[in-house]
């Protein structure tokens, strides 16, 4: 059985999940200057786009 009006509330929950990685990932590494975090940041939210 296919539910196809799940798939955009599936598709939002995994881009709310690399948003979370990419924006909020970096408070793990509160040492690494600014410029890396904002490279990997938008690296990662590259993927999802």
């Amino acid at each position: 059985m296919s539910y196809p009006a799940l798939a955009p509330i599936l598709f939002l929950c995994i881009s709310n999940v690399f948003m979370t990685f990419a924006w909020y990932g970096q408070l793990r590494f509160p040492n690494t200057p600014l410029w890396i975090v904002v490279l990997v940041s938008w690296g990662i939210a590259f993927v999802e786009y």
